[in-house]
């Protein structure tokens, strides 16, 4: 992950994102007993934050230090943990976390797929996983370096999984909340998934 240009992307504007936790998130988790999240990702934190108030100890990752002195700002309780980190270079501690959260993160597929199996292997037995971006057909090559196929889905997520998940969901449904200013997104694909052993 460049963390300069994310850092760049985030002085560049007052908030770059609402402040409202990710639909997808909320819709997923409100029958969760609260446990320790890992939110991949955080940015301006709203997730990890909204998460802290049900209850939740989080551990929100970040490479971008100037997004997580922004997020550090909100009311966490003493809830959250603000990490600065590359998920895709060191991965989490194996079997931490009773939910691990990827909303929207760009996950660049690897050789071996080394930063997915990273990401799974740090959700703890009984644990979730839930995986969520903008559905394929709201994705569009740009000609400046961004190609959809280079990042994973939730069908791809879902097919590398062993006997040791079991796959709630996996579809492709119409975002809860208004498309945000100057994009085309109006679907979401989720991934609901939990480590039965």
């Amino acid at each position: 992950m460049d963390a300069k240009r994310w850092d760049e992307m985030y002085r560049g504007r007052e908030r770059v994102f609402s402040g409202n936790p990710n639909g997808v998130l909320v819709a997923e988790t409100v029958d969760l007993s609260p446990g320790r999240a890992l939110d991949v990702g955080c940015g301006e934190g709203a997730d990890a934050l909204w998460l802290a108030r049900r209850g939740w100890r989080v551990e929100a990752v970040d490479v971008s230090e100037v997004a997580l002195r922004r997020a550090a700002g909100g009311d966490g309780d003493g809830r959250v943990t603000w990490v600065r980190a590359d998920v895709t270079a060191v991965p989490p501690r194996v079997g931490a976390f009773d939910l691990v959260s990827v909303q929207y993160f760009p996950l660049r597929r690897g050789p071996g797929h080394a930063a997915l199996r990273g990401l799974l292997d740090a959700v703890a037995p009984g644990g979730t996983l839930l995986f969520a971006t903008h559905a394929p057909v709201d994705l569009v090559a740009d000609g400046k370096g961004f190609d959809p196929a280079d990042y994973y889905q939730p069908d791809d997520v879902a097919r590398l999984l062993d006997p040791g998940w079991d796959v709630l969901i996996n579809e492709t449904r119409p975002r809860d909340a208004a498309t945000p200013a100057g994009t085309h997104h109006t679907r979401d694909s989720v991934l609901r998934a939990v480590r039965v052993s």
